[in-house]
Formats: C-alpha cells, structure tokens, sequence
C-alpha cells in the first residue's frame, strides 16, 4: 500500500511537524492499538492515558498535548478536523471501475456526461441527464428526466425517482430511495383517495445521504435539502419538507410533511418533527425529542426521559400521574392558608 510522509500529510492538512517528519504512514489508527505504519489522534482528554504506550508513527495533538510527547507528531489546533482531512487522504475505499458495464441498461435518450460510471444491473430512464464523473454503482435505478450533477456517487441499489435533481457531487448510500411517493390521501367517508405527488425532490451540492432512507417527492411543490448537508442512516423525510444548508439529521428521525428547517440545524436521533412547523437556524436538538411546535430562536432543546433504573423509572412514572391531584392540593393548601386569619 502506498503511503505519504508525515510532512506531506502535514502539508495537506495544515498541521506542523514534530519529530521524524520522514516516516512513511499508510493507514490511520486507533491511538491505543495503532501500529508504526498509521497515524493517530488525540482530541478526547478521556484517552490521554493512551498517548505514553501509543506505538503509532505519528500521532495529530494539540500544541499543549504536544509538549511532553517524544514520538512523532503533527501539532494543530482541532486534532479532530486534522484526522478527518489525513483519513481522506489516506482512504483505501474501492474505487468503482469508469465505464458502462454490459449488463447496465441506459436508454438511449439519456445523456451522459464524460469519465461516468454505470455499474452492472443499474438503469438509467428515458432523457436522465447524467454529468461528468459520475458513478453510479450495481443496480441502482435512476428515473426518467432525473438529474444528477457532476461527481454524483451513488452506491449500490439506490433509488433516484423521476425528475429528482442531485446537485454536485451529492452522496448517496446503499438502498436509500429519493423521490418516492409522499404520503398524501383524503379521505371521503372512510375511503382514501390517493392524491398524486407531482413536485420532486432537489439536493444540494456536497450533501451526503446515508442508507436506507426514505426522501418523498412535494405533493405539488419540491422537497428540498440545501447543500452540505449530512443525513444518517434510517432518516424519513416527508413530503415538501425543507433543509437549510450545512444541517445534520441523525439516525432514526423522521420529519414529517412541509416542516421547514433553517441553516446549520442539528437533530440528534430517534426525534419526531411535526409537520407544517418551522425551526430556526442554529437549532440543536437533542436525542429522542419529539418537536410538536415551531421553534423560532437558535439554542439547544430537548424532551423525553433519559433511561433510569426500572423500579425509580416505575415509581416517577407513577408519580408523574399524579401530578394533576397534586396541583389541586397545592392550589387547595395556598387558598386555606390566604383566607386563615393572621396569627
């Protein structure tokens, strides 16, 4: 495996060099398990420990972690962006083969840009428009009049609907669904009557999707993610709801029809979004919260109750439901004592 030198990893990720910036890194490592050849981080106080038997070649610190360590090192001020940038550089993820595999299906109306990728039982639909650098890998499905943009990299078995529009070079992991149906009915004395959804998704550039997840078309207007936005695993988003850019959904959340979600938002996994509300930019929310109204100032929020022991959990479960009776004999004791006679 070909690998770079400390100060060339250095170099490209705007750190500097401390000790033998000749040594050859090829992999990076776990600080507490990392063998010669891989580089390594500290960013967490929690594994300092680790950072006196660490075996790594080189390890990226901060300037006050870097002042008592003697092995080698890159010093910058946030190790963890500086593993993030070394990781990319050093990446060993499989690169799929450029070309058109004999078994794809790509109709004959559908354009395609130069260096694409179409990988073995992929389709692509009548007048798809298909950019430069594009990989498109086994078995995805790309709908009729969709396009994708320059440097688009789709993983096996993604489903890109009809005129669902990826921006540059948009992410999308295996078996995640964009464009599907949203769910949108009425109802006539107990009979559903289907309404037909006839907006489309649009993704911004550099947003990367995780797999498994479910992105519905708008019912008449467009579901959109803005552009350097990261969704996880297992994500619903429903029909017409809006993204700003740079936000973050985690895994498990759904977020129901036409919610709109400002810029730089984070959502942490397993929360509920109401739909037809609006958050703010800057809004962090925490774990398992569920967001019934539209939050109209940035700041952290959150609901539910963390895990506890079963019997306390019990007992405030009990509790909780008394709090009503409880009020009552607070609100009761307050007025004995206003109309008692002073003392």
């Amino acid at each position: 495996m070909t690998g770079k030198t400390l100060a060339q990893i250095a170099q490209a990720i705007g750190g500097e060099t401390k000790g033998d910036a000749s040594v050859v890194i090829t992999q990076m490592g776990d600080l507490g398990k990392a063998q010669p050849h891989q580089l390594s981080f500290l960013s967490n106080a929690k594994f300092a420990k680790d950072l006196a038997t660490t075996k790594a070649g080189g390890v990226i610190l901060r300037v006050h972690d870097a002042v008592n360590y003697t092995g080698n090192a890159i010093i910058m001020s946030d190790p963890y962006v500086g593993f993030a940038k070394a990781a990319q550089l050093l990446d060993s993820t499989p690169v799929q083969e450029r070309g058109i595999a004999p078994s794809a299906v790509v109709h004959p109306s559908a354009k395609l840009g130069d260096n694409v990728s179409v990988a073995a039982g992929a389709v692509v639909s009548a007048h798809a428009i298909v950019s430069d650098n594009v990989v498109i890998g086994a078995n995805c499905f790309i709908g009729e009049l969709a396009i994708l943009g320059a440097g688009v990299n789709l993983r096996a078995n993604v489903t890109i609907y009809h005129r669902v529009e990826l921006g540059q070079n948009v992410s999308i992991h295996s078996g995640t669904v964009i464009g599907c149906d949203g769910f949108g009915y009425a109802n006539e004395k107990g009979s559903w009557t289907k309404i037909p959804q006839t907006g489309t998704v649009v993704i911004g550039e550099g947003t990367e999707i995780g797999a498994n997840c479910a992105i519905d078309r708008g019912a008449i207007g467009n579901t959109i993610i803005g552009k350097n936005c990261i969704i996880d695993n297992l994500v619903h988003i429903a029909h017409n709801v809006e993204i700003g850019d740079h936000s973050c959904i985690c895994g498990a959340t759904g977020i129901a029809g036409s919610a709109v979600l400002g810029k730089y938002v984070v959502v942490a996994g397993q929360c509920a979004i109401n739909g037809h509300i609006r958050i703010a930019d800057e809004v962090q929310i925490t774990g398992q919260s569920m967001v019934t109204k539209s939050i109209k100032e940035a700041g952290v929020y959150s609901s539910g109750m963390p895990v506890a022991p079963n019997r306390l959990w019990q007992k405030n479960t009990v509790q909780l439901r008394q709090i009503g009776k409880l009020v009552d004999r607070v609100k009761a004791l307050e007025q004995a004592a206003k109309n008692s006679p002073s003392k």
